[in-house]
């Protein structure tokens, strides 16, 4: 199968329509429609299907999109170890949550700019269900997610996740409302309790921290921003769990929790196998924390 075709194939399951992928590769939209029909002629299958006025792949298109990511790392790395001064290319799609993009990733991304000017980032903001699921679908190439050691994910198989920092969270309450820096969930009891607006992973925390307590939760308020959740528990609706070495606004003050301890991880996930593939590569190298590095909340925090 010629290389040239599998990359515009790759194209199409990323980019969704042939007059991207023709936009992107500076070709016609004619020209991409024959290549792909060029490489379904050598498949001996269909790889696309109308799907109103565009096009979308088919089953058999996506699995081979799939193992032309596969194909495209190993002729890459073959090119690379031919020629070791080769610049690696190609646009990384990335997602993930807020902190994690805003302090691991665009520090980095402004590095390639300028070591690696023709590798680019596509970059979109998901909460870890969110980005294992587009991961597992070929939507993603890499993804920052965390999660709780009381509540720990659970990535598909098909994943590969390496460990970024750590950071300690405790209660987030009103400054007035609090004496000393260390909470007694006892007091909270019949507090109503902020969580996430779409990931379950600190909720599962507070139940069990107040489980251990002796006490259910009243859960209150979904909120995604950490900003906003310290603004309700400011007008006094609720408190909620927030990082200890983030700095919070005035009037707000962060409570350490005692045994357990409540510890978020940072993570980046990708495809099992897609690590070769010398962008993602690249990209990894530069988030993976050296032995030596303190791994804990990145400065600046969100």
């Amino acid at each position: 199968m010629d290389t040239r075709r599998l990359q515009l194939l790759l194209a199409l399951s990323r980019l969704g329509s042939m007059r991207a992928v023709a936009e992107a590769h500076h070709l016609t939209t004619s020209t991409v429609s024959q290549q792909i029909a060029a490489l379904a002629k050598d498949a001996g299958v269909d790889l696309v299907e109308p799907a109103g006025r565009r096009v979308r792949l088919t089953p058999a298109g996506r699995r081979l999109s799939d193992h032309a990511v596969t194909i495209l790392a190993a002729v890459d790395a073959a090119r690379l170890d031919l020629d070791p001064v080769a610049e690696p290319a190609g646009t990384l799609r990335v997602g993930g949550f807020a902190t994690g993009i805003r302090v691991s990733l665009l520090p980095i991304l402004a590095d390639f700019a300028v070591s690696h000017p023709r590798v680019d980032a596509i970059i979109s903001e998901y909460e870890p269900v969110e980005a294992f699921r587009l991961l597992v679908d070929d939507d993603l190439d890499l993804a920052l997610v965390y999660d709780y050691n009381l509540a720990p994910a659970s990535p598909n198989p098909a994943l590969d996740t390496v460990a970024l920092w750590s950071t300690p969270w405790g209660l987030g309450v009103r400054t007035d409302a609090t004496a000393g820096d260390t909470a007694d969930l006892r007091n909270y009891a019949d507090a109503a309790w902020i969580v996430n607006s779409r990931n379950t992973a600190d909720e599962d925390a507070v139940r069990t921290l107040a489980a251990l307590t002796g006490f259910t939760p009243r859960i209150a308020h979904q909120i995604d921003s950490l900003d906003l959740v310290e603004d309700l528990i400011l007008a006094g609706y609720g408190v909620g769990l927030l990082p200890v070495n983030r700095p919070a606004r005035h009037g707000v003050s962060v409570l350490r929790l005692a045994e357990p301890a409540v510890v978020m991880t940072a993570y980046a996930a990708t495809r099992r196998g897609r690590e070769s593939w010398a962008p993602l590569r690249l990209l990894l190298d530069g988030l993976r924390p050296s032995s030596d590095e303190q791994r804990d909340w990145p400065r600046p925090p969100c």
